[in-house]
């Protein structure tokens, strides 16, 4: 069922609106552009039908907010507002909106403009799926990845935040083929997909298949401590599956190796770079598994510039025994 947030201010107007709404989809509510976004963070909805003008943080704010999170970039917002004027209409949507409805509402169309928007919004993300999404998996593909990234870089550059990448492969997967033929190494990746899946919680966590055997976990906002607890969940969650792996000279099941970097762009070596993190994870992840895999290894980030692979790694068991 889809999810539509009503912002206003006018708590006598949110209860006639829901009412309007109940048929078509779960209804939340806000009464400011703070709790808006909070909410919309905490769980993003499918529709935000936004009030203009409100104490404090204005629709217009709420609404170039959203366009300059990845997160919620995709949201529609329809803005419903006491102004008529086409001034109001023209900001409204040169900040983003898809919509403008006048107050007082008029319920047949609203109804009709937000049937006519969460229509819209079912064909594209259908869409952005399938041309996002790993066909094996399921998981994220690597251009969806790719363009997560350099989102999420920008915000954290923007904002300050921390961002973190955690690079993991299968360990021996070309003998698991070899062994066990490629219908069931398929079926693996499926599994050790699920399990990335299982450990990247958060709506703004990204998994993603970015090779054959090579998956990506992106944490934005996250720390290295943050990081490494869930690479080390990660590869708990593919020892406790136990999946068998005969050919394995690591161990009798299948096993990771994980390499986690983690970064402040706007607070370190001024030549940091996105590829920076990139080299930095994978040669974490070199080290994991160069120092006997079925383990995380935590690239160093300080002083690492102009995509230097150089970072030193600390290598980190996620557990004592590792069978």
């Amino acid at each position: 069922m889809p999810s539509l947030l009503i912002v206003d201010d006018n708590v006598q107007l949110i209860p006639v609106m829901a009412r309007m709404l109940a048929p078509m989809g779960q209804v939340r509510f806000a009464t400011s552009g703070e709790d808006a976004l909070a909410q919309m963070r905490q769980q993003p909805p499918d529709l935000v039908l936004l009030d203009a003008e409100m104490p404090g943080m204005s629709g217009f704010d709420v609404c170039q907010v959203m366009r300059n999170d990845p997160a919620l970039d995709l949201v529609p917002v329809i803005f419903v507002t006491g102004h008529d004027d086409l001034g109001a209409e023209l900001r409204g949507l040169a900040c983003g909106a898809v919509d403008f409805i006048s107050k007082p509402v008029s319920e047949p169309l609203l109804i009709a403009r937000v049937r006519t928007q969460l229509r819209i919004k079912r064909l594209t993300d259908e869409l952005r799926r399938t041309a996002t999404t790993d066909a094996l998996t399921g998981l994220d593909n690597r251009g969806s990845f790719d363009q997560r990234l350099q989102a999420e870089w920008s915000r954290a550059e923007r904002s300050g935040s921390s961002l973190a990448l955690v690079l993991m492969d299968v360990d021996h997967f070309k003998r698991f083929n070899d062994h066990y033929g490629h219908p069931a190494g398929d079926g693996c990746l499926r599994e050790v997909a699920s399990a990335i899946r299982d450990q990247a919680r958060r709506p703004a966590d990204l998994a993603a298949r970015i090779g054959g055997e090579e998956f990506a976990v992106l944490l934005p906002e996250t720390d290295e401590d943050g990081a490494l607890q869930v690479a080390q969940r990660i590869r708990a969650a593919i020892v406790a599956r136990a999946l068998p792996h005969e050919a394995s000279t690591t161990a009798a099941h299948v096993t990771l190796s994980l390499g986690v970097a983690c970064c402040r762009p706007d607070r370190q070596t001024a030549g940091l770079t996105l590829e920076s993190l990139m080299a930095a994870a994978d040669h974490a992840l070199y080290e994991a598994k160069t120092t006997g895999r079925n383990r995380c290894a935590v690239a160093r980030m300080d002083g690492v510039s102009n995509g230097a692979a150089a970072a030193t790694a600390a290598t980190v068991t996620a557990a004592q025994s590792l069978h």
